[in-house]
């Protein structure tokens, strides 16, 4: 069921990105946008982990310098079939962990050292196989193209935005330009918008997912809920330094997370947590 939303989600986010094509040069508008779409999807596919990882001044680590963390990763990894990822750790002390690398063979799991202070053993282990299943679902791919197509439309909004302040848009008259006001709401306000909020759909589809996937790889769900619990408290009473929106669905816990509210709620990247635990003690009471 998660895999076809997530379909679904994605075939409503590329056919929104026609559609603004459309609008601006018809039949080859539409092919524009496409052709443009796979030249960022490339990009973001061969360096969105590279660059992630950077931001976070994240630092590789091995057997030497951190040989429980990397037995920890490596026994998941053996158990879930899968090539031993890289494991890097972000020096900060608000716990948080995220998985990136454009499929399994280029895999990369990132922690920081506030979540190894603050879980124990089992919770580690939950949080850990989470990740280890946005690797195995391949979710790192499938957040990269969504992500660069929401940004696309994004982009094109504010080109369309810019370009009506300053009157260098095409005419009302002409069959192939926007289409008088209707058109500029929908591709100022309204297409950004939908990209947004599909966006935040998958993300939070993939989630569940690799909460269940996660949960039956620890064979431990209970302990990945916990986990969860602990590292929302944090993030809601101190805000991961250097974090960004553009990163946060990367996250097991949005790192952004604050108090909110339910509009706040509505745009966040990830489900609440209280559904998250509700799901893995459900899962739980099935394994036994």
């Amino acid at each position: 069921m998660n895999s076809l939303k997530t379909t679904i989600l994605l075939a409503a986010l590329t056919g929104l990105l026609l559609a603004i094509g459309n609008m601006f040069g018809g039949t080859h508008g539409m092919l524009l946008m496409f052709i443009f779409s796979i030249l960022m999807n490339f990009g973001s596919y061969w360096f969105s982990d590279t660059i992630v990882l950077k931001m976070y001044n994240a630092r590789e680590v091995d057997a030497q310098n951190a040989p429980d963390l990397i037995r920890l990763v490596a026994n998941l990894a053996k158990k879930a079939a899968l090539p031993m990822p890289k494991v890097y750790i972000i020096d900060t002390n608000t716990p948080n962990a995220f998985a990136t690398g454009r499929n399994p063979e280029h895999g990369a799991v990132a922690v920081t050292t506030g979540i190894m202070q603050a879980l124990n053993r089992e919770e580690l282990e939950g949080v850990v196989a989470h990740e280890l299943s946005h690797i195995k679902n391949r979710d790192t791919l499938i957040s990269t193209v969504v992500a660069t197509i929401a940004g696309v439309i994004s982009m094109i909004a504010n080109m369309a935005q810019w370009a009506a302040i300053f009157g260098t848009g095409r005419s009302d008259d002409d069959d192939n330009g926007i289409g008088g006001i209707v058109g500029f709401v929908f591709l100022v306000v309204l297409a950004p918008l939908a990209a947004t909020l599909i966006q935040l759909g998958v993300s939070r589809t993939r989630e569940y997912q690799a909460d269940k996937t996660g949960g039956l790889m620890s064979g431990n769900p209970l302990a990945l809920a916990s986990a969860l619990q602990k590292i929302e408290y944090y993030a809601k009473h101190a805000a991961m330094p250097a974090a960004t929106p553009s990163t946060s669905h990367l996250f097991i816990i949005n790192p952004l997370s604050g108090a909110g509210s339910w509009m706040t709620s509505l745009f966040s990247t990830h489900p609440s947590t209280a559904e998250r635990v509700a799901k893995l003690q459900q899962l739980a009471s099935q394994m036994r």
